[in-house]
């Protein structure tokens, strides 16, 4: 999606900023990211703030006041300060995360805070008051007809665990930003759905599997349940990567297929 700048916002919209942020002294547009057609970095004489959001006529606007409802339930999430709705523009104002994208790779002192941040969000129930599909039927064509009990769960997942969408605070702490794609889903789908990025950063799969453990529900969860998931996450990105690729898709694509053939100990062909 192209980036609209802040100053070429309409000047209704900009003052209706202003009016909850103070006047804006800077923007800076974001570095990464594909969804948003505006996330820029606000900053005013208050401080600063994340900025994001679409036209009001865009078809994916519902998109963004499900995300504002859903961080005000998630743990490790940053805050919606404020909505603007003006101009013919619908953003959200949330609170600015000074910190940088966590380092994945092995022996990174950053994995501690991810697994701590895991097991937190594994333990937030969905609000059940926002609807939205549950994860297995958004991949029900991934999924054999009869889907297991153990998928079809009502925690709060995140399901987008790029690193991109993660921000590693001055205090150590991690955060996810960027929950667009959450839904209802098995308290341990975000840890399951962490592994691929852990081999795709240089882990093995057993590697990636004993970082995931120390997450109690992943442990927990029966494993034929995981494996199925696991076969359904590299069913769909290997079907993205052939239908909507992108420049990432391949790689993760591979480090999915690495994840099941390490599960199931027969590499698939």
């Amino acid at each position: 999606m192209n980036r609209i700048e802040w100053h070429h916002l309409p000047a209704a919209t900009r003052a209706a900023v202003e009016r909850h942020a103070s006047p804006v002294e800077s923007a800076e547009t974001a570095p990464h990211g594909v969804m948003s057609r505006l996330a820029c970095t606000i900053r005013t004489r208050a401080g600063r703030a994340f900025l994001k959001g679409t036209r009001q006529d865009d078809p994916q606007a519902w998109v963004y006041r499900h995300e504002a409802k859903v961080t005000q339930a998630a743990p490790r999430a940053a805050r919606v300060l404020w909505e603007v709705d003006a101009g013919g523009w619908l953003l959200y104002g949330y609170e600015y995360v000074d910190g940088r994208y966590p380092n994945l790779r092995p022996g990174s002192a950053d994995l501690a805070p991810l697994v701590s941040s895991l097991a937190a969000l594994s333990e937030a129930p969905w609000p059940e008051a926002l609807r939205k599909k549950p994860l297995h039927t958004r991949w029900a064509d991934f999924l054999p007809e009869d889907v297991p009990p153990g998928l079809q769960g009502r925690s709060l997942a995140h399901t987008d665990m790029s690193p991109h969408n993660m921000l590693v605070t001055l205090a150590g702490e991690l955060l996810l930003v960027d929950w667009a794609l959450s839904c209802p889903a098995p308290a341990w789908a975000d840890t399951a759905l962490t592994i691929p990025r852990l081999i795709s950063a240089g882990h093995t799969p057993e590697q990636g599997e004993a970082i995931a453990r120390q997450v109690p529900a992943y442990r927990a969860a029966d494993p034929d349940t995981v494996t199925t998931f696991a076969r359904t996450v590299y069913a769909a990105w290997e079907d993205w990567e052939r239908t909507r690729p992108l420049p990432h898709r391949a790689a993760l694509t591979a480090a999915a297929r690495e994840w099941v053939a390490c599960r199931e100990v027969v590499p698939l062909p």
